[in-house]
Parts: structure tokens; sequence; C-alpha cells
């Protein structure tokens, strides 16, 4: 093989294991952001939300197995970048659009990353970011439902809530993956 045909190919490789790296890490902030507010929600007695969100931050945590054993299989490091500022302590009324915008970010920044894979002629990882994206909606859905709930009902809505088990039972399988009944 030419020289220039490897370089090439080095050079693609790089680029779609960066991409995954930079997805493993959104990912990881989400887990402890995620993780963060089910404490904080469970404290608060809001079980239902306590429990979905820490399903959802399982459903992450397999997100960047995922990408950590992609980038594995590509031959590189699976590598932790910067961490942002975590948001601790945030009001209810604040969590649910904050993550739907948290999501809807992610959303976006996987589209891209997935076009930086094909790009590079990579479609096992288009593939990956495909499926991920599938469940990041998921999560985007149910942020943004609840938090339409409580602006639009309030009180009432939150009351109901309030009190509720905060149990994930056995299943660790996370949010989306309860939801699509895998």
């Amino acid at each position: 093989m030419p020289k220039t045909a490897v370089s090439e190919k080095e050079a693609s490789r790089t680029k779609v294991i960066e991409a995954l790296n930079k997805a493993r890490n959104m990912e990881l902030q989400a887990i402890t952001l995620y993780m963060n507010q089910h404490y904080k929600l469970d404290n608060e007695d809001y079980g239902e939300f306590a429990a979905n969100m820490k399903l959802i931050a399982i459903d992450e945590m397999r997100h960047a197995e995922m990408f950590a054993e992609r980038i594995k299989e590509l031959d590189g490091e699976p590598i932790p970048m910067a961490v942002t500022k975590l948001q601790m302590g945030q009001d209810i009324r604040v969590v649910f659009p904050f993550d739907a915008d948290v999501e809807d970010n992610t959303i976006f920044v996987y589209n891209g990353l997935a076009k930086v894979c094909r790009e590079n002629g990579d479609g096992i990882s288009d593939k990956l970011f495909e499926a991920i994206l599938a469940e990041e909606q998921i999560h985007y859905n149910y942020f943004d439902n609840v938090g339409s709930h409580i602006k639009n009902l309030g009180e009432a809505y939150l009351s109901r809530i309030v009190g509720t088990p905060s149990t994930t039972g056995p299943s660790t399988k996370g949010f989306a993956l309860n939801k699509v009944g895998a």
C-alpha cells in the first residue's frame, strides 16, 4: 500500500477516535449530572423522577462504554477530557428543561460526529452514533414532556409525583431499553 494511503487511513482513524472520545466525554458528564439530580430528587421525595433519572444515567453509562469499546477496536485509547462545571442544586422546575437542552445539544453534536465518521469511511462508528442518537431522542422527549407538565400544571403535577417510590427494581437496563421493551 502506498505510504500516502496509509497516512490518509491513519488520519481518518484518528479523526474518528477523536469524535468517539468527544462523545464519550459528553456521556461521562451526563452521567455525573443525572446521578447528582437523581440523588437530589430522591432526597426531595420525588421518587418517580429520581428513579427515571437514575435509569437515564445508566443509559448514559452504557453509551460511554459502547464508545470506549469502539475506540479500543480502532486501537485508540478512551481518554477523558476536561469536565465542565456541574450544575448543582437545581430547583425541580429547572431540572427538566435544563436536561432537555443538554439532550438537544447532544443530538446536534452527535449528528455532526456521525458525519465525521461517515466522511472518514467508518460506517460502524456511524451506526453506533445512530443507535445512541435514538436513545438520546427518548431522553430528550422525556425531559421535554416532564418540563412541559411542570410548566403547565405546576404544583398540581408535582404533588402527584411527590411521595412516589424511588426504587428502580431489579432492572438496570436503563430508561431507553425499558421504554422500547428490549
